[in-house]
């Protein structure tokens, strides 16, 4: 198993589920392969427990009613998630998430229904292009990573001024290698907050944190970088396990 030092072990990541999420289990699996603690956070309970990081998995939160995340930015959990991410919480969205983060305005633009006009299920290529997140920091600039995407609504779209913003900021976080699968603008996989914390992304990485069940383990960088953005701070200096869970 892949992962960081045990002394980073107490970082203390949660794991959202709303009703209608696949991927949370997923994600806590890939929290615990980056060598911290998973906390369950539960949809209807506006306590995100004290957590270091948040998680908002993918699935279909709330059935996809209205809008794929529209009901699931109104959910208790988030009352308390929105104001802690726009104080610096790291928030990672992935999928539905991603939906999620966009609905709640915590990222600009929003996710649509795919070109083709059907559910995309593949393995996908993507360019890393920011590597200042905490959710990026382990990766290179340009690195070249492959990963599942699996979305029926996943393109990406922004009017031309808040798309020329975004890659003037760098805030496009990782882009599909080649021509986008869904029909993203500008061929963008993934984007950050303007001060960095939050990330949203369509393609999966905690399907990619192990070979043996994933087409590489090029998405585990998603996680490590998190927990390793807490080197240095009290958790390396030993904060202990008694005052972390």
């Amino acid at each position: 198993m892949q992962g960081l030092p045990g002394r980073l072990q107490y970082v203390r990541i949660g794991v959202v589920t709303f009703p209608g999420s696949l991927d949370d289990t997923d994600a806590a699996r890939a929290v615990r392969y980056a060598g911290a603690v998973p906390v369950s956070l539960w949809h209807a309970d506006p306590d995100l427990r004290g957590v270091d990081a948040v998680i908002l998995p993918g699935g279909f939160s709330y059935g996809d009613y209205l809008r794929c995340g529209a009901i699931a930015r109104f959910s208790p959990v988030m009352t308390e998630l929105i104001p802690a991410a726009k104080a610096g919480l790291p928030v990672l969205g992935i999928c539905n998430g991603f939906q999620i983060l966009c609905e709640a305005h915590l990222l600009p633009g929003a996710l649509t229904r795919n070109s083709s006009r059907r559910f995309i299920h593949a393995d996908v290529g993507l360019i890393v292009g920011n590597t200042t997140t905490p959710w990026t920091a382990g990766y290179t600039g340009g690195q070249q990573l492959i990963v599942p995407i699996k979305s029926n609504e996943g393109a990406y779209a922004a009017d031309e001024a808040t798309l020329d913003g975004l890659e003037r900021a760098g805030r496009v976080v990782v882009r599909y290698a080649g021509e986008a699968p869904n029909g993203s603008a500008r061929a963008i996989a993934g984007i950050c907050s303007e001060e960095g914390n939050v990330v949203g992304l369509m393609p999966h990485p905690e399907h990619a944190i192990d070979r043996l069940t994933g087409p590489s383990a090029d998405g585990l960088g998603f996680f490590t970088s998190a927990v390793a953005a807490f080197a240095g701070s009290e958790f390396a200096a030993g904060r202990g396990a008694g005052a972390a869970l």
